[in-house]
């Protein structure tokens, strides 16, 4: 009986010892797979609303949690752990980076989210799919990677990009994206002396590209985001302790081709057929090329150094350096750049204050070779020496007036004279930095408070001095000198709210801010030429433009299946009235994640998620300042006003001229609605999106012509048309093989566009050529592409060989005339694709990009300016030809030959942009250092029916264009 009261004592004194055992404490640190702690990590006991975040130091503590409870630790863009609680005290975690495509963390305006969340047409490109080889700009490194993402990159040093996205919105005002550095949306003018708006940027810094395409993603920018946003988010510090990486290539550039003209022996067979005995007489001895004179093989150099980690503890920071020097294939044409950045994101108060600090630095050097080489060496006559050591006049052949004494007014330019004698050069000097503070409210930690604070900041000095030596059209020539001093300065603030929120199966994520950015600019030229001759010689010019906007956006997201997204951002511009000043641009978003869905339940489908999305945004980019106001020009000095005397001498006095002027003038409206489906399969081994989208523009802003005696002018831009753009995209990525020492990856995208102006009361030529006076090509009309070819219908003879001055009469009136020319074909593609693959053989890695575009069609300007040929002999000068002369057989220059869509050339092609080829040695010298050796090879291949020099030429008119060089490259790239 005792033994029995014993153990009912024990029992009673055990069952409330036991039940409070079952609740305890524990607490932990939460840590990446290098060791760096992870703040902001969500730690829950799974199926309750009991949980804690970690610190900054990835700390965390949770009270009250009773054995057998699992505890759930999750991070966006880490795979999600589950840790069931048996007592321990401490848990220590480490969570690794996800895999997984579909919780790969994007970057979109104003904040980040899960990719699986997107609701818009939006497309990420980092690092690991980055473009190889030796890539100058940013926009290089997607080139051929996005489906309705057209990149064309010029072939001079430093070049920038023309990049379309899912073709023209406009017809008069920039096409261009609006490019957006680590939240600092920046300027797309270049100053002078720059190259193209991105060349501050090294492409090695940079982390991500991510583009905004459709309208329910770009609103929230707004006005700037009538033609897409492209989001570059550059690399940032990570990890405890500190690496370095240090890359070098060293690059060959060398010409692919030449214009096909007339060799030395070609032109004297053709002078001795059509010419009389003065052109006969005229002709040389030599057999010159010209273009191989001004071209040549060139080289250049990349170094890039950077450090990457933590300073304190608390600190991460990435610094790095870069230097480039390239020359280019036209001689006397360098592009050198060095740059510096750095990045800071220290955080305080257990991560509820939290800084990141950008700051980049870049000095330009360019020396311009003179690109009117190009069209003199097409144009220059083949069988004369390059000097004539027997002139007074200069020491370069030239052709001479009747006096000797200057250069013939009609004849080209020695082209070796004007890379030798012509020295540009210019400097620029940038800085871009902002300053970005979240701070994540103690008493309302769901409420983050955002400043980013940004200035970008430019100088560029440069000068032109023309030798003596350079043959010229002016008596007493004793060469010039000008000078430019630009500056520009691009000041920021934006201020938001964030508002995050999960409720049970409900996510909520609200952004509300405000944004104001100022453009100012300060422009100064010198010109001793126009001093000479008594005109203004002295340019200054100065103008600010300034955004001021408000915006919101609400992402609502309930158990992964439905989601929601609405912005709106209203813009007010300097560029316009005020009574027009304001834009309102709202967006929505729908999609729905068929595959989280109780009913479809699948073990090879991984997401399957419908979208739909519908926004208006503005455009104003590219519109000049002050429009809606009376402006004046100063007169020429040459064109002053007599106005009374003075001593009885007449009294000039310069006079100011109103420039037009429309008070009326309002936003560009873009309408977009998007229909989107992204899937993935097999874990995510295939996935792609499919994209459907129709883009409206109103109010179109294009040329005008007006009533006289209506305004300063007889012509004006203004608000009168409508444009359409439809079309379709297509993308899918895939790992066919994927084992422990190879994998295959490939990636396909192609899209289809087909634009058309849907409204303009008048028709506007556009598109200027060379030859004749004031012609173009080109012609925006109701019904059509934009930049459509207006050209005549070419007659042929039985041999197929076009009949001079023989076109179609296609209103059958007996007369050839405008009213019989007919809008052919267009410059832009109605399809592109990509092509990308990636093999990794243990060490070796092997990566092929390359393109297709269809239906894009170029007027060969070279050849109809060139080929007729009179031109070899007429005034009193000899000047090359074209080699089509042989196939046309033109005589004369006229406006029909011009414009006979006998020049209109399909320039469908298929490129081979790029293969690299490389290999890893693993602990070259120490356990976590490595080198990877490569070589490149770009501009490979170029397949196509077109006749000129390079079938992809940007708006479709071939004139002295700057070759794209074939690049091989070798390098380096350390790590340690």
């Amino acid at each position: 009986m005792r033994t029995l009261y014993k153990a009912l004592l024990v029992l009673l004194i055990a069952i409330p010892s036991s039940i409070y055992a079952q609740e305890s404490s524990v607490s932990g640190t939460v840590t990446e797979s290098t060791g760096m702690p992870i703040p902001g990590v969500n730690v829950v006991v799974k199926n309750t609303s009991k949980g804690a975040v970690t610190d900054f130091d990835g700390n965390y503590t949770i009270n009250n949690v009773q054995k057998n409870d699992t505890l759930v630790y999750s991070y966006i863009g880490f795979t999600t752990q589950e840790i069931v609680f048996v007592n321990q005290s401490t848990i220590n975690v480490t969570l690794e980076e996800d895999s997984s495509t579909l919780d790969e963390v994007v970057v979109v305006g104003y904040g980040t989210t899960a990719k699986k969340d997107l609701t818009g047409a939006v497309n990420q490109i980092s690092t690991e799919d980055f473009n190889k080889g030796q890539q100058n700009t940013a926009s290089q490194l997607i080139t051929g990677k996005i489906a309705g993402v057209n990149v064309t990159t010029g072939g001079a040093p430093g070049d920038g990009s023309n990049i379309t996205i899912r073709g023209l919105g406009s017809l008069q005002l920039n096409n261009s994206p609006l490019y957006v550095v680590d939240g600092f949306p920046i300027s797309n003018d270049a100053v002078g002396g720059s190259r193209n708006p991105l060349d501050f940027i090294n492409p090695n810094d940079i982390e991500s590209i991510t583009v905004l395409k459709d309208a329910s993603a770009t609103a929230i920018y707004g006005s700037r985001a009538a033609n897409g946003v492209i989001l570059i988010t550059t690399k940032k510090g990570k990890g405890l302790d500190f690496k370095f990486n240090y890359s070098s290539t060293t690059t060959l550039y060398t010409p692919t081709d030449y214009v096909d003209v007339l060799d030395g022996d070609q032109f004297r067979a053709l002078v001795n057929e059509v010419g009389n005995d003065a052109a006969i007489g005229r002709l040389g001895t030599a057999n010159t090329n010209w273009q191989d004179l001004i071209y040549r093989d060139a080289f250049g150099s990349e170094h890039n150094f950077s450090t990457t980690g933590n300073i304190g503890g608390f600190m991460p920071v990435r610094a790095s350096l870069g230097y480039s020097d390239q020359d280019g294939i036209l001689k006397n044409d360098n592009f050198t750049r060095t740059t510096a950045a750095i990045n800071l994101k220290p955080s305080f108060f257990d991560g509820h204050l939290k800084f990141e600090l950008n700051g980049r630095g870049m000095y330009n050097e360019n020396t311009f070779g003179n690109r009117g080489a190009i069209g003199s060496a097409v144009d220059f006559d083949p069988t004369q020496s390059v000097y004539n050591p027997n002139s007074t006049y200069s020491p370069y052949f030239t052709w001479l007036n009747s006096e000797g004494n200057a250069q013939y007014n009609l004849a080209p330019t020695n082209p070796v004279a004007l890379l030798n004698e012509v020295d540009d050069t210019a400097e620029v000097r940038r800085f871009i930095g902002n300053a970005k503070v979240d701070y994540k409210l103690h008493f309302f930690p769901d409420l983050t408070a955002t400043v980013n604070l940004g200035l970008d900041k430019t100088n560029s000095h440069g000068r032109t001095a023309v030798s003596q030596a350079l043959p010229s059209t002016q008596l007493d020539w004793d060469g010039s000198y000008s000078f430019y001093e630009n500056e520009s300065t691009n000041k920021l603030f934006d201020a938001y709210l964030t508002y995050d929120k999960d409720i049970d199966d409900h996510s909520v994520t609200a952004v509300l801010g405000y944004s104001y950015q100022s453009f100012y600019n300060d422009n100064f030229s010198y010109d001793s030429e126009a001093e000479q001759e008594g005109n203004e010689f002295e340019f200054i010019d100065k103008y600010e433009h300034v955004l001021l906007s408000y915006f919101g956006r609400l992402n609502y997201n309930f158990d992964d299946r439905y989601l929601v997204t609405a912005s709106l951002r209203a813009d007010a511009s300097s560029r316009l009235n005020p009574d027009d000043r304001w834009g309102y641009f709202p967006s929505a978003a729908l999609a729905w994640n068929i595959n989280n869905e109780d009913f479809f339940k699948s073990n090879v489908i991984d997401q399957l998620k419908l979208r739909v999305g519908y926004g208006e945004i503005g455009n104003v980019n590219g519109l000049g300042n002050y429009l809606f106001l009376t402006r004046y020009t100063r007169s020429r000095t040459n064109a002053n006003y007599q106005f009374g005397y003075i001593d009885n001498n007449p009294n000039f006095i310069q006079t100011y001229r109103p420039e037009a002027i429309n008070e009326n003038l309002r936003w560009e409206i873009g309408q977009t609605l998007n229909v989107g489906l992204d899937y993935a399969l097999f874990d995510s081994r295939i996935s792609g999106s499919v994209n459907a989208y129709i883009n409206k523009t109103e109010d179109l802003i294009s040329y005008v012509t007006v009533s006289p005696f209506t305004n300063f002018s007889n012509g004006l831009n203004a608000n009168i048309g409508d444009m359409e753009n439809r079309g379709i995209e297509f993308e899918i990525n895939a790992t066919p093989i994927q084992t422990e020492d190879f994998t295959w990856r490939i990636g396909y995208n192609i899209a289809l566009n087909d634009n058309e102006i849907t409204n303009l009361p008048d028709q506007v030529e556009t598109g200027g050529i060379n030859g004749g006076t004031g012609n173009n090509i080109q012609l925006h009309k109701e019904g059509h592409s934009p930049s459509t070819y207006w050209v005549y219908k070419q007659i042929y003879d039985e041999n197929g060989r076009p009949i001079e001055g023989a076109y179609v009469d296609r209103n059958g009136d007996n007369i050839i005339n405008d009213d019989d020319k007919y809008l052919a074909e267009d410059p832009y593609a109605d399809i592109t694709m990509g092509l990308n693959t990636n093999l990794n053989y243990k060490n070796w890695d092997l990566a092929v990009v390359s393109r297709v575009s269809l239906g894009n069609y170029n007027y060969n300007n070279m050849a109809s300016a060139k080929s007729y040929q009179l031109r070899a002999t007429e005034n009193s000068i000899l000047t090359n030809l074209h080699a089509d002369t042989y196939n046309s057989g033109f005589q004369n220059l006229t406006d029909g030959n011009l414009q006979s869509d006998y020049y209109l050339q399909d320039a469908s092609f298929f490129k081979l942009d790029n293969i690299t080829l490389g290999y890893t040695i693993p602990n070259v010298f120490s356990k976590d250092s490595n080198l990877r050796i490569f070589g490149s090879a770009q501009n490979v291949l170029v397949i196509t029916d077109y006749d000129g020099l390079d079938p992809e030429i940007y708006g479709g008119i071939d004139n002295n264009f700057y070759p794209r060089p074939r690049l091989y490259s070798i390098g380096v790239n350390l790590n340690f």
